[in-house]
């Protein structure tokens, strides 16, 4: 891509504010949730459906972008591809553990996006999506690609906020990153940052329940395990995908030790954190940045660091209402955009956790 035009792509890509608001001394959140789907997860999907479309106009096939989602990734990705030129799109997202705003902005698009519901969890439909890029007759018949972090171009456009957050400090101390992980593609992202040059003090994976990351930092040992359902449910990935890019980038866990840190949390701890967050600060949050608030208060607690702390903020509190205290509630305006979904009709595909299931579904969709 020449430089006039990936110049253009990143100007329509990132057409709005990354705000970083102080909280207290020292500490700040980056709101990565300004964009049309509320989430951080904007960046990637916007920045991807351009570069495709750009690529796309020289084919003479359409692509078919098949994506799973444990609740953002769904929505980003359905609103930087709706209606963009030769591209179809399938979501799978688990059945009863995306929030109502999240599963609206999934189902109700229409055009050239299609949600599939399936009736198991995240790491379930993640399987799914990697069996069907495994399947030759699948993959080349529909010219499928993916969304996901498993694709590259999600992980670029996201190490980018990484140097802005860095460029708003003005200041040539390292800080500290503290970011909401699940799947380990934003917090990847930054690695990257760090790799090309960023001062980076330390990548604090904070993570709920689902915390196969965090034993493998105490044991050495990477084992997934069967994910658990959380107020974060974002985060609810047994088996990150993206794990394997850290340690191909570090080698080893006592490489990836020298980079990272990582704490989990529980639903307790985290509706804790959104009161302190409010009563504190005045700060109206969701689940997932609640959870990096803690692990960058718990690594300054564990090491005594005054460098300063940058959480992710990687979503919009409206698109998490219900789990929210009621304190929180009340200050929390839900945008026009997520409102306006309620009113249209959604529609969604069901299945079992079954691959011929998702096979006979993608050939119709062809």
């Amino acid at each position: 891509i020449g430089e006039k035009a990936i110049r253009e792509i990143c100007d329509e890509a990132f057409d709005f504010e990354v705000p970083l608001v102080p909280l207290g001394q020292d500490s700040y959140i980056l709101e990565l949730f300004h964009g049309p789907s509320l989430a951080f997860k904007d960046f990637g999907a916007r920045f991807m459906a351009r570069v495709m479309s750009y690529f796309n106009q020289f084919a003479n096939k359409s692509l078919h972008i098949l994506v799973a989602t444990s609740g953002d990734t769904g929505g980003a990705v359905a609103m930087g591809f709706y209606n963009v030129p030769g591209i179809k799109v399938t979501i799978l997202f688990p059945k009863n553990r995306v929030s109502k705003y999240q599963e609206v902005q999934l189902t109700t698009l229409g055009g050239n996006i299609r949600a599939i519901e399936v009736d198991g969890s995240f790491d379930d439909c993640q399987a799914l999506v990697k069996q069907a890029f495994q399947d030759s007759e699948i993959s080349n018949k529909l010219g499928l690609t993916s969304a996901n972090s498993i694709n590259i171009a999600r992980l670029i456009p996201q190490s980018l906020y990484y140097f802005w957050a860095w460029g708003q400090l003005k200041t040539d101390e390292e800080p500290l990153f503290s970011v909401p992980s699940g799947n380990f593609g934003n917090i990847c992202a930054g690695a990257f940052a760090k790799q090309m040059g960023l001062p980076v003090g330390r990548l604090i994976a904070s993570v709920n329940a689902n915390r196969v990351f965090t034993d493998y930092l105490d044991s050495g040992e990477f084992i997934p395990k069967n994910s658990i359902s959380t107020l974060s449910n974002a985060m609810d990935v047994g088996n990150p995908s993206n794990f394997v890019r850290i340690e191909a980038l570090l080698g080893d866990v006592n490489g990836v030790r020298d980079w990272f840190s990582s704490y989990s949390f529980s639903d307790q701890e985290t509706q804790d954190a959104l009161l302190e967050l409010w009563n504190q600060f005045g700060y109206a949050s969701e689940p997932h940045a609640a959870v990096g608030y803690l692990g960058l208060e718990k690594f300054r607690k564990e090491t005594g660091s005054k460098k300063p702390g940058i959480i992710l903020g990687t979503a919009h509190p409206s698109k998490f209402l219900t789990v929210l205290p009621q304190i929180v509630q009340d200050q929390v305006e839900i945008p026009d955009s997520l409102l306006v979904l309620l009113d249209r009709k959604s529609e969604k595909k069901e299945i079992s956790v079954d691959y011929k299931q998702l096979k006979t579904l993608l050939l119709q969709a062809d």
